[in-house]
Parts: structure tokens; C-alpha cells; sequence
């Protein structure tokens, strides 16, 4: 397969890889920066880039975002499957039959292994998706706890504090479910527009949008 193919069959995962790689170094970058010149005001010196990247400053502010986008996308898969919002794209029409709901056939032309296997692989393959989701999820919830107390020790240490708290103590703590839930409920609302914004909006050539001359209760894409 030549460059030309690759990049037409495979441009937005390309793309959205160049983007993400972009902005978390960008991220980083700043996070180094400012945490830095964090150290500074309390007399401390400055950290290479390579040690920055294992402190509580830069393990918690990196995963305590990347949880609430996986538990988004994971609530999302499993809530389509049994939820409608009529006239929107995002939705599954609740007056008839998809093509998602159809069940699988082992005999269908390069069905995947798992369903040409059937049984257990079938019934995991089934939910993958979601599971992987999930998954992604609540590793990033452990690392941004993990993040989350190393930072928060850190914190205390520098201003001359000998408290420390163990990572379940954290967990406990309003810090760190303020963390989370302050990107959690950013995560929903942004689905949520999506859901309602394209019962009425519309944006040509997108799989997102309904047709441009779709009427507002057609559901589905």
C-alpha cells in the first residue's frame, strides 16, 4: 500500500495521533515550567524535564484528564446501547431495527476471530469496546491517584509540612475528588451537546451531523 493510500484510508487517526502527541508535549512543557517555578519560590532547585516526568505534578495532571475522557467514552458506548434521543445523529432510531443490533455471523466475509470462534471469545468480543474503555479508565483513575498523593506530599513538604498521606487517605480527601469530578462533568456536558446540538445543527460531510436537509426529528446519521 503506497503513502497516498495510507494516508487517505487512515487520515484521522494520523491526524488526531499528530494533534494529541503535539498537545501533551506542549502540556508537559508547561507543566515542567510552572511547576519549576513553583520550586523556586520555596528555595528548591529546578528539575531536568526527564525528572519532571515522574513527579505527582506531572502523573496527576496528565491522568486525572485522560480518566474522565475514557470513563466519557466508556459510558457513552454502554448507554446507546439501550437509550434513545430522537432527531439526534448520536442516537439509534427507537422506531426500528440497526444494523448494530443485528446478531453476529460467523460465516460473513472476514468476520473477526473472536466471532468466528464463538463462545467466551464471542461474549468478551461482544463488549470490548466498552471493556476497553473501562479498562483505560480506571488505570488512569490509580495513576492520577498515585499523582495526586505524591503531588500533594510534595506540596506539603516544600511548605516545611512533615504530614504525609498514604494513597488511600488521599483518596479520601475532597482534593481529590474535586479533581475528578471538576473534569468529569465537563466530559458529560460536551456529550451532551453533541446529542442535542445535532437534533437541530448540522455540519456537511461530517458522520457526526444528519444530513444538511435531514429533518429535526430524523434520527441517526
Amino acid at each position: 500500500m503506497n503513502l497516498k493510500k495510507i494516508g487517505k484510508y487512515n487520515g484521522l487517526s494520523i491526524v488526531l495521533i499528530v494533534i494529541t502527541l503535539l498537545t501533551l508535549t506542549a502540556h508537559l512543557l508547561t507543566g515542567w515550567n510552572d511547576y519549576n517555578q513553583e520550586r523556586e519560590e520555596y528555595h528548591l532547585a529546578a528539575l531536568s524535564f526527564g525528572e519532571y516526568l515522574f513527579t505527582g505534578h506531572c502523573v496527576e495532571s496528565v491522568f486525572e484528564n485522560w480518566e474522565s475522557e475514557f470513563l466519557q467514552m466508556g459510558l457513552y458506548v454502554v448507554l446507546t446501547v439501550t437509550l434513545y434521543q430522537r432527531g439526534s445523529s448520536e442516537s439509534k432510531d427507537p422506531d426500528a431495527s440497526e444494523e448494530v443490533d443485528r446478531e453476529p455471523d460467523p460465516n460473513r466475509k472476514n468476520a473477526p476471530w473472536a466471532v468466528r470462534r464463538g463462545g467466551w471469545a464471542l461474549k468478551l468480543y461482544q463488549h470490548s469496546l466498552s471493556l476497553a474503555f473501562f479498562i483505560l479508565f480506571g488505570l488512569s483513575f490509580f495513576l492520577h491517584a498515585l499523582g495526586g498523593v505524591r503531588q500533594h506530599n510534595a506540596e506539603e513538604s516544600m511548605k516545611g509540612s512533615s504530614e504525609v498521606l498514604s494513597l488511600g487517605e488521599f483518596m479520601g480527601t475532597s482534593e481529590f475528588w474535586f479533581q475528578s469530578f471538576q473534569n468529569w462533568q465537563s466530559e458529560f456536558l460536551s456529550v451532551l451537546s453533541i446529542v442535542v446540538l445535532s437534533i437541530f445543527l448540522r455540519q456537511k460531510g461530517s458522520p457526526e451531523s444528519k444530513p444538511v436537509d435531514a429533518p429535526h426529528s430524523e434520527t441517526g446519521n
